[in-house]
């Protein structure tokens, strides 16, 4: 098995594992990093979503092994402390969350989105966040969350 090192949420890890590995399987299975939500396993739902390097990935749609070196960054790598991300803090403000199974993934998306685009408007993050599936709400409170973080 393949040693696969990698740092998350800012710690060095190096796990052995199949080569067929998903990367959602290394981080809850591996690591015990259960935050990231398995939703679908065909990368419909985005509850998996992470951080590679910065950029927001689907876990359940790259090897563990794809991601040797890299900085993966999951929704409990985000808070500081007690104080939450300001991506985190605007969901709760906001409502943008119910059952709360899809929200680590929708606050994976949503820090990326406003990243790329920092004056999102409405219509561009509901066109970001088709990948992120929510079976509770009306998405209205979740694009509010991620239009009004203080990032």
């Amino acid at each position: 098995m393949p040693q696969v090192s990698m740092t998350v949420n800012g710690k060095a890890a190096s796990i052995a594992v199949e080569a067929r590995t998903l990367l959602v399987e290394y981080l809850r299975d591996h690591m015990r990093l259960t935050g990231t939500h398995v939703g679908c396993d065909t990368t419909q739902c985005g509850a998996c979503t992470v951080h590679i390097d910065g950029k927001a990935v689907k876990s359940c749609t790259i090897l563990a092994v794809q991601c040797e070196g890299a900085k993966v960054t999951t929704i409990e790598g985000l808070a500081q402390g007690d104080k939450l991300h300001p991506m985190q803090e605007s969901f709760k403000e906001h409502h943008g969350l119910q059952c709360g199974f899809c929200t680590p993934g929708m606050v994976m998306a949503g820090i990326d989105i406003r990243r790329r685009h920092p004056n999102a408007s409405e219509e561009t993050v509901r066109h970001e966040l088709e990948g992120n599936i929510c079976r509770c709400t009306g998405y209205h409170n979740i694009v509010k969350a991620i239009m009004h973080a203080k990032m």
